[in-house]
């Protein structure tokens, strides 16, 4: 584990991309259950109004969520399509963007190349991007399985500890995450200072 310092200066001096997980870092994650209307989406307090400042430090703003809600028939494409909307709608009605949203419907039982902490998701970003390079990019979830796609593909990780138990777990599997934080405000603020 590195100091966050550490972190804000790389950022600062390489301007990576970030890939964010959703629920648990983006909106408050709902316990057991999926998140399958626009009204169970809350944002973290104070995010949607503080993304601009990411959009300020990465070259690029990418999520990157497991949705296996939609696989158990919980939720449709277009239920998905519709949170998302709001989610970017909030965002750019406070100056900031995401450059795109990446999703895995499937269940985690078939073990999808798409789904974390497989990397399909960011293969299929840099077959969008050909900019972005692993190497320079930091992923930030709330999950193991974020934390083992951004290390498997060699990118930089921060675990925002809003899961419970989830740092326990993460250090009896071994998974070790690059850095930590409580929250992605926490981390905006020490970004914005």
């Amino acid at each position: 584990m590195h100091n966050i310092d550490q972190l804000l200066t790389w950022i600062k001096e390489n301007r990576p991309t970030l890939f964010l997980d959703r629920d648990g870092v983006i909106n408050k994650r709902i316990p057991g259950a999926y998140v399958e209307k626009v009204e169970q989406f809350n944002f973290f307090p104070n995010l949607a109004e503080n993304f601009k400042i990411l959009n300020k430090f990465f070259s690029r703003v990418l999520v990157v969520t497991n949705q296996q809600g939609i696989g158990k028939e919980l939720m449709t494409h277009e239920d998905l399509a519709v949170v998302h909307e709001y989610m970017l709608f909030e965002i750019e009605m406070n100056d900031g963007f995401v450059d795109a949203v990446y999703y895995c419907p499937e269940l985690a039982e078939f073990d999808p190349s798409c789904r974390k902490p497989n990397p399909g998701m960011a293969l299929e970003a840099k077959a969008n991007f050909a900019d972005i390079e692993f190497g320079n990019s930091l992923m930030v979830g709330d999950s193991e399985s974020d934390i083992q796609f951004g290390n498997q593909l060699g990118m930089k990780t921060l675990l925002v500890k809003t899961k419970k138990g989830e740092a326990q777990k993460m250090a009896e599997n071994g998974t070790e995450a690059n850095f930590e934080i409580d929250t992605l405000l926490d981390f905006i603020r020490h970004l914005s200072v």
